[in-house]
């Protein structure tokens, strides 16, 4: 991988999102190796099989991969190559990089990739941020081979959507109102609600949009858990 600029989305997913915290990263791990575990049950990599991991970020499904499928290949995708050189120096430093390989793609265009080509695919938040997610469960049934696995796990948004008086994306901001509508009236300026890719799907239309992919048989799993005044819920297939 080339050097480059320090993107946005980097810096928030190996920094900002726990504020430099070590508890508060430690709190976030223990949320997410479950996850990630969740992901890689429904996987089973024989000899020398490969999976892509789409959207890999910090690499939490694919190093788990790599850990858990021992003689396995892994490709980590991304569209951030600063994300892709940190994964890549990880994987030097703990000797897989042998067993890796570091690709950057969106999850919508996957064209550096061959047709059935790989054994997996795996994906953990990514399609709440891609507008044409359609296109990506394309992708990814076009690379997969015969008989192989896609496993996913997305956070679905529209849970909260339209949220109660007095609440911005699920904190109380009663007592700030006025200011908690100014940012809500910049956001939606910036992301309009009827465009935004978090919201714009729910359980039902990652089912449909993976058979209209061509997956003959997909299984769901819906997680919600209510903890006022939050919502957290995901989906895993």
């Amino acid at each position: 991988m080339t050097n480059s600029q320090t993107d946005i989305w980097s810096q928030w997913l190996l920094n900002r999102r726990f504020g430099g915290d070590p508890e508060r990263m430690k709190k976030m791990f223990d949320f997410l190796y479950p996850i990630r575990d969740k992901v890689l049950s429904h996987i089973n990599l024989g000899g020398n099989e490969t999976l892509l991991d789409v959207g890999c970020g910090d690499g939490l499904i694919a190093f788990g991969a790599l850990e858990k499928f021992e003689t396995g290949r892994v490709i980590f995708s991304d569209i951030s190559e600063e994300l892709l050189n940190h994964a890549e120096t990880l994987a030097q430093k703990m000797n897989v990089h042998h067993r890796c390989q570091f690709v950057r793609a969106s999850a919508d265009d996957l064209s550096m990739f061959e047709g059935a080509s790989v054994d997996a695919v795996t994906t953990r938040s990514v399609l709440i941020y891609v507008s044409a997610k359609q296109k990506s469960f394309n992708e990814f049934y076009r690379v997969l081979k015969a008989g192989g696995h896609l496993s996913i796990f997305e956070p679905i948004n529209r849970f909260g959507h339209p949220e109660p008086p007095g609440q911005l994306w699920g904190y109380d901001v009663s007592l700030v109102w006025d200011i908690a509508q100014k940012v809500r009236t910049l956001y939606e300026r910036l992301q309009p609600t009827e465009s935004d890719p978090m919201i714009d799907f729910d359980e039902r239309d990652l089912l449909r949009q993976a058979e209209r992919a061509g997956f003959p048989d997909v299984h769901l799993e819906l997680q919600v858990s209510v903890a006022p005044p939050r919502f957290t819920s995901g989906t895993a297939f």
